[in-house]
């Protein structure tokens, strides 16, 4: 109905006996709920679907030999009640156990709710709110690659420690956008700065000038982009155009791709500074990894969301190898107990508030002098430890907490 596409990952039906025994309706499907046409689709979309396809491959040749395991997907086009209906439609009509991606964190909080009543798996690399693992955590939803307290941790911490005291936020208006600036807003402030204010855009804005002259006038020391995608291409263009930040001022986005990067070219998104998960040029593993994803995707390397797409996907599977069924409730505590184990995550574990916790990077965009062929985009600047680069489990408001 919206696009949605079907492949079938079927292993020799010899095998398939006892690995089926607790499988209910003898498959195992998982569904990419993404943003396939819209601002999202180059860090998600297709791509997403390409990492979990690349999941199911390497599983069925190791813990999940035997299985029958499908993936469908599906554009959400960044509309939450789309998103919870096909949801609905594919936890109840078409056995979906698992959702994945889930882009969008206005579409990820209404999925959050739904599978709280009807059971099945959330699987969440694509949206930032920390809500889902806050007062809106489920036992059975996990966060896995990165929120907006990990994206501000950073970038804000950094510049505000450097003397960049004064903020100016500009904010996509919806729960991640809002999400977002409250983070980098605490952090600022904790680290002795202040938040001027902020303006609001709408998604998928088409002419950031007013917004960022708004933001250029506050005199802040920073303007802080709390927005993604393709809404953080055309800020930072408008920006560039518009001689807006350098010497006195600095536009800081807070949440960057490798596609935008890639889409802005380094002349534009040179000097950025921001926070990431992932990135393919990292070491041995990322780059064995983001090189068969290349070839499956357009020569793209995978940004982090769809590495976490991979990373998310395998782990589930696994876990539904090792508990020997695909009931949610039963598949939730196995994935709890298994190490995360790929060339995707560093130093990672699951809480009980569902926030998947690994080392987190922050990096800069080179220049394109330093720059030694394509997709060599990115320096690291540190590593934030899992422990610290996402907001503490004692600061939680999630009910599954024990205090």
């Amino acid at each position: 109905m919206y696009g949605m596409k079907k492949v079938t990952a079927l292993a020799a039906m010899a095998l398939c006996g006892l690995a089926q025994a607790q499988i209910s309706d003898g498959v195992v499907k998982v569904g990419v709920l993404t943003d396939m046409s819209g601002p999202y689709s180059g860090m998600g979309g297709a791509g997403s679907v390409v990492a979990a396809k690349m999941a199911i491959e390497d599983c069925l040749k190791a813990e999940c030999k035997g299985m029958n395991i499908e993936v469908i997907s599906v554009d959400h086009q960044n509309k939450a009640d789309i998103a919870a209906t096909k949801a609905r439609e594919w936890l109840e009509r078409d056995k979906v156990d698992a959702l994945a991606d889930l882009t969008n964190s206005a579409g990820a909080l209404a999925v959050q709710k739904l599978i709280k009543d009807k059971g099945g798996i959330a699987l969440y690399s694509g949206p930032a709110t920390t809500r889902l693992t806050n007062e809106d955590c489920a036992p059975n939803g996990f966060h896995w690659m990165f929120d907006s307290y990990s994206l501000a941790a950073g970038p804000a911490a950094a510049l505000t420690r450097a003397g960049a005291k004064s903020w100016y936020f500009v904010t996509v208006d919806y729960a991640f956008g809002h999400s977002l600036e409250k983070e980098a807003g605490d952090i600022v402030k904790a680290y002795g700065g202040n938040v001027l204010g902020s303006v609001r855009h709408p998604l998928n804005a088409s002419d950031f000038s007013s917004f960022l002259l708004q933001a250029q006038s506050s005199k802040a020391k920073v303007i802080g982009l709390a927005n993604g995608g393709q809404d953080t291409v055309n800020a930072i263009k408008v920006a560039r155009e518009f001689g807006i930040g350098g010497k006195d001022q600095t536009v800081a986005a807070l949440l960057v791709f490798l596609t935008d990067v890639h889409s802005m070219g380094l002349n534009v998104a040179q000097g950025l500074m921001f926070s990431e998960g992932f990135y393919w040029d990292m070491d041995d593993q990322t780059r064995a990894f983001s090189a068969r994803f290349a070839k499956l995707h357009k020569n793209y390397k995978p940004t982090m969301v769809q590495a976490g797409v991979y990373s998310s996907v395998l782990h589930y599977l696994k876990s539904v190898a090792a508990a020997k069924t695909d009931d949610s409730k039963v598949v939730a505590q196995k994935m709890r107990e298994l190490p995360i184990q790929d060339p995707i995550m560093r130093n990672a574990s699951i809480r009980p508030d569902g926030r998947v916790v690994h080392d987190m990077y922050l990096f800069q965009v080179k220049k394109p002098s330093e720059s030694k062929g394509p997709w060599d985009y990115y320096k690291t600047i540190s590593t934030v430890p899992a422990q610290i680069a996402f907001k503490p489990l004692a600061d939680s408001s999630c009910p599954l907490v024990k205090k």
